[in-house]
């Protein structure tokens, strides 16, 4: 790293900031969409936890997808709320670093699990009678290991190359949180490696994720019917940040697209893959009736109790 580096040690960051007081009417939706989707994905957990009728590869494979997407929105809208409050909006430097590693891992990992769950449909629908003896656990265990390593490889990559340049032009991005064009702009090097990287492993990590689930979905095309408008939100956002010229990052229309992957994408995730499935909502329903039986059981001892003790006083007094 050169000695201009340190000139910048922390950065500064416009996102809603120019539209001034009105940013604040953003705080309420923001906690609106991070409360639904933490709720709305824990639920598909711990009905996939609790419930044996959903212990199949499908909902597997929704469960790990639903705990990325918990560890995603937590990654970046806590502190974009955090900065709707705050009058100056700023990260460190290393702390930038480690939300860029932590968006990108979580990004590029979400992108091999949809092909995993993509791959389980077909082989649902494609090739039945060998289907349990195909997606048997341990084979769905490997397809969310293997997602791992695909993400932080990504991840680290953009993070390493990124952060080693030497940042003076500017220390304020125009955006509301970290990622990889927003900071090639504010750099005063010649960004070309780091351009052609994001166009190579980018094209790997999304382009390729993106072909292998279009193709199973093509096999499959009763799934796509379900799943269709997801997976072209996240793949589209995806595609719009990271395959352009460098002369258009950092402008207006980064900071619309980006909450589609790191926003909407969470949020809609238990609309779609849950709530329009009918094991996952009997699921949890007969978990919540399970729950109220249990809840009116002990209110009709409580009162019962209560009742014998009144008794027992009121006799006591008599005598």
């Amino acid at each position: 790293m050169g000695t201009n580096d340190t000139l910048v040690r922390e950065f500064l960051f416009l996102g809603f900031s120019k539209l001034g007081e009105i940013q604040l009417l953003f705080y309420p939706l923001f906690l609106l969409f991070y409360v639904i989707t933490v709720n709305g994905n824990a639920s598909i957990i711990l009905g996939y936890k609790l419930s044996p009728i959903l212990h199949t590869p499908m909902h597997f494979y929704l469960a790990n997808l639903s705990s990325l997407e918990i560890i995603l929105v937590t990654s970046t809208i806590p502190k974009m709320l955090y900065d709707l409050l705050s009058s100056r909006k700023a990260i460190s430097f290393y702390g930038c670093a480690v939300q860029m590693y932590c968006v990108l891992l979580l990004g590029g990992t979400e992108c091999y699990v949809l092909v995993a769950m993509a791959y389980d449909r077909y082989d649902a629908i494609c090739q039945p009678l060998l289907y349990t003896t195909i997606m048997n656990r341990i084979t769905c265990i490997k397809h969310i290991i293997g997602s791992w390593p695909i993400g932080s490889i990504n991840s680290l990559i953009h993070t390493a190359l990124t952060f080693s340049l030497p940042f003076c032009r500017s220390n304020q991005i125009n955006h509301f949180f970290r990622d990889v064009p927003p900071l090639l702009a504010l750099s005063c090097k010649d960004t070309w490696v780091n351009e052609w990287t994001v166009f190579g492993v980018a094209s790997f990590v999304i382009f390729g994720s993106c072909i292998l689930t279009i193709f199973s979905y093509i096999k499959t095309i009763s799934a796509v019917l379900d799943v269709h408008s997801m997976v072209a939100m996240f793949y589209g956002s995806a595609i719009f940040m990271y395959f352009r010229p460098k002369s258009s990052y950092g402008n207006t229309y980064d900071r619309l697209v980006s909450p589609m992957y790191t926003m909407l994408v969470p949020l809609y995730n238990p609309f779609i893959y849950a709530l329009r499935n009918k094991e996952v909502k009997s699921a949890i329903a007969r978990l919540l009736s399970k729950r109220l039986r249990s809840l009116l059981l002990i209110l009709s001892m409580c009162n019962r109790h209560d009742f014998i003790i009144f008794r027992y006083i009121l006799v006591s007094y008599n005598t």
